[in-house]
């Protein structure tokens, strides 16, 4: 298992630099000139040429991707171009603003799709898994704006349950931030619902019909006993794998819904990095999306051979 780790690890690093090769390719290809999106279209000409010596927009391309990569491997993420403040902690700070929601989404939406999806499973093509089907592939369907707008609707507004805007405060702590975060999980919860419990539904009829689960069966053991320690095991590999996946979506990709109710995220800081052409926020925020994605998967595999012996990697 530690062999496969280090690999794994290694494999992770070479992402990593090719995904700063992309990164920087595209940064580069942006429309418009990064001197003038930050001194204006009133600028001089000399002004425009200071910047860009100051920024190093001068330089030779490879010696630009050389520099960035260089100091962003020690920890020197650069300066916002916009506000001209520290990017790194920036970064940081949206990015456990996303970790907080992203958190709170999981513990909802999870454990409600394994549910389901086994409920569905041992119903199968009976009304209880048509309506579970139906209804959790209907708010996939649902744009997150549509979504969050029926919850700020009648839960925000009609029932007063709720904040309708989660504006928090950049320093507030995971208590304090709780009651703003719950429309805004339940949003993303109802969109990533429908995924787990199909993809939970679908693995557990292929498990149940085994012959290792009809000798369980046989043996006498409880149905509840079968389902815990011979069904999900195996059933849940293809559930790990779109919830992996979604690890990364929920920290940088939530656009969206972090734009419907106002939520200071990692999605958000991107978008406002892309408009304004800040290219160190926007090369540093990317890099971090591209870090968590790889750690989740490779925290998937590890778990994949967790849940099932026969897939255990060579140690």
């Amino acid at each position: 298992m530690l062999i496969y780790i280090l690999r794994r690890l290694g494999f992770i690093i070479l992402t990593m630099f090719l995904a700063s090769l992309i990164i920087f390719s595209v940064t580069q290809l942006l429309p418009g000139d990064v001197a003038q999106v930050v001194l204006g279209q009133f600028a001089t000409q000399t002004a425009l040429d200071n910047l860009r010596e100051e920024l190093g927009l001068n330089l030779p391309l490879h010696t630009q991707y050389l520099n960035w990569i260089t100091h962003f491997v020690q920890g020197d993420w650069g300066n916002s171009l916009t506000s001209r403040m520290p990017v790194r902690p920036m970064i940081m700070a949206r990015l456990y603003n996303s970790a907080m929601l992203a958190g709170v989404a999981l513990v909802i939406y999870v454990p409600l799709g394994i549910l389901l999806g086994v409920i569905a499973a041992l119903h199968r093509n009976k009304l209880l898994d048509k309506i579970i089907s139906g209804v959790s592939m209907a708010f996939v369907g649902l744009p997150e704006f549509v979504t969050g707008l029926l919850l700020i609707t009648f839960l925000a507004i009609g029932l007063g349950w709720f904040p309708g805007n989660s504006s928090i405060n950049p320093e507030s702590t995971f208590r304090e931030a709780f009651y703003y975060l719950i429309l805004p999980a339940i949003t993303v919860s109802l969109t990533s619902l429908g995924y787990v419990a199909r993809m939970t539904r679908s693995g557990t009829i292929d498990v149940l019909r085994t012959d290792y689960v009809r000798a369980a069966y046989l043996k006498g053991l409880s149905r509840g006993h079968v389902l815990i320690r011979h069904v999900l095991r195996n059933a849940l590999l293809p559930t790990v794998t779109v919830v992996a996946m979604g690890i990364g979506w929920l920290l940088g990709g939530l656009i969206v819904t972090e734009s419907v109710f106002g939520y200071p995220g990692m999605g958000r800081l991107l978008v406002y990095a892309i408009q304004r052409r800040d290219l160190p926020l926007i090369q540093a925020g990317s890099m971090i999306i591209v870090m968590i994605y790889s750690l989740s998967n490779l925290g998937a595999d590890i778990l994949y051979s967790y849940l099932n012996p026969r897939i255990r990697v060579r140690k």
